[in-house]
């Protein structure tokens, strides 16, 4: 692979103090091609490039909409019903290499890599300032394994083999080199890189501590809680366990009450937020962002399925979310129309939900139970008096519906994930396509995914 996205913009350091202390956003200006990057030598160089990273990863293109959108499109609970045109090659499995949406994802996934390593990279006896400052940056280093481990796991769910009968994942560079030429690896080590990234940059998380506890920024929780979801998916249950029981021991959280429910996704830094991206109407995606793709006042595009919003009790507050318009049920979690809401990456309820699938693999019924019943009390409804894998498997659905994953749910136990009539039944079709951009550089190594034109 030729990171050719690194060759045309990437990132200036040139940001002024006033501009690092003030400011939520990072400026990007243009990086030459073949140019280095310059080494980072002072923390509020690093901290801009850390802000760089945010911004990548709220894009429209990732996590701002479109990799949120395919977890849900391709899924049992959400479906794409055509309007505008968006979302529909996802949708039908009717990608090709050349495909939007395979490409700017892949590109935008990229970036953020290749921020993380230009962080990864930085020589901390190098940076000018005092030893807090230091320390500072080596806290920062570890937020950048960690939010890499992130990226190189959401790529390989989203372009990797691992459902589609193959062995090859993604590629995983691990240095800052606009240069180089590297080839996909193989899943086996794409999971050992990210659970290196993960464990490396918690332990340097933990040994530099700042005190950090800003659910707008990488916490140590918040890396506990990003590793519980990798976990999961590759059914380590003893480790979601363990992270679990800490992230709930931490006393930071809460499953947000029935009465600020809805209230809460409207507002920011919550106390069942874990980390959320901060967006503000400087950082919107206004019609390319989640709400306007959510919503029937804006494109309307990803909706309900009536399916899933049977299952919900009537006093449900969920449901407060839900509405019912021209025959089809269109979802608020993101209601407003301009993007200027932030983006809750991972939430308390995730972590409890995962913890509770986690205890009913091998640990405690009780727990399991408890943990449930804390997600039911506080949605409206009556404690139970037991909890299984399917009812597990239902409460997810119902409460995490629109968050981007729920495709991946269904792969990793194996069930069924459905298909519009007429499309493809190709399995191979489960990965999007590497993008032709990638495979036809002269040289590269990187080889297609089966079942595309490339």
């Amino acid at each position: 692979m030729k990171l050719n996205i690194l060759k045309t913009a990437l990132i200036a350091v040139a940001v002024s103090t006033a501009a690092v202390s003030c400011s939520e956003d990072f400026v990007e200006t243009k990086f030459y091609q073949d140019v280095e990057q310059a080494p980072l030598t002072s923390l509020n160089e690093v901290e801009a490039f850390q802000r760089g990273m945010y911004v990548s990863m709220r894009s429209a293109t990732y996590l701002g909409r479109d990799y949120t959108v395919y977890g849900e499109a391709r899924s049992d609970e959400m479906y794409s019903n055509g309007y505008a045109g968006y979302f529909n090659t996802v949708y039908n499995y009717t990608m090709t290499s050349a495909d939007a949406y395979a490409r700017d994802t892949w590109s935008q996934i990229y970036a953020a890599v290749a921020k993380a390593n230009i962080l990864i990279g930085t020589d901390v006896n190098a940076v000018t300032g005092s030893d807090a400052d230091r320390q500072a940056v080596r806290y920062h280093i570890g937020q950048a394994h960690v939010l890499r481990a992130m990226f190189f796991f959401d790529l390989l769910k989203l372009y990797g083999q691992k459902y589609t009968g193959g062995t090859l994942g993604i590629v995983t560079p691990l240095k800052f080199d606009p240069k180089a030429l590297q080839g996909r690896g193989t899943i086996a080590q794409n999971e050992a890189q990210i659970e290196s990234d993960f464990n490396a940059g918690l332990a340097m998380m933990q040994a530099n501590d700042i005190g950090s506890t800003d659910r707008g920024t990488l916490t140590i929780n918040g890396a506990k809680a990003l590793m519980s979801r990798f976990f999961l998916y590759k059914q380590d249950f003893a480790k979601v366990r363990t992270l679990t029981d800490e992230i709930v021991a931490s006393g930071q959280y809460q499953v947000m009450p029935a009465a600020s429910y809805v209230g809460s996704w409207e507002a920011s830094k919550q106390n069942n937020s874990i980390f959320e991206l901060v967006v503000g109407v400087a950082g919107a995606n206004g019609t390319n962002s989640l709400g306007y793709i959510y919503n029937y006042n804006g494109y309307g595009n990803i909706v309900m399925s009536n399916t899933l919003f049977s299952q919900y009790s009537a006093n449900d507050v969920r449901r407060q979310l839900i509405e019912l318009t021209d025959g089809e049920y269109y979802l608020y979690k993101y209601a407003n129309l301009e993007g200027a809401d932030n983006l809750k990456v991972i939430r308390f309820e995730e972590v409890v939900l995962n913890g509770i699938e986690a205890e009913l693999n091998g640990g405690s019924a009780t727990k399991a139970l408890a943990y449930y019943n804390q997600i039911l009390t506080n949605r409206g409804l009556s404690p139970q008096s037991s909890v299984n894998i399917a009812l597990l498997k239902t409460e997810r659905a119902k409460e995490l519906v629109g968050e981007g994953l729920r495709q991946w749910d269904l792969l990793r136990w194996g069930d069924a994930v459905p298909r519009p009539a007429g499309a493809s039944t190709d399995v191979r079709l489960t990965a999007f396509p590497i993008p032709r951009a990638e495979t036809d550089i002269a040289g590269t190594p990187i080889v297609a995914n089966p079942g595309y034109d490339n």
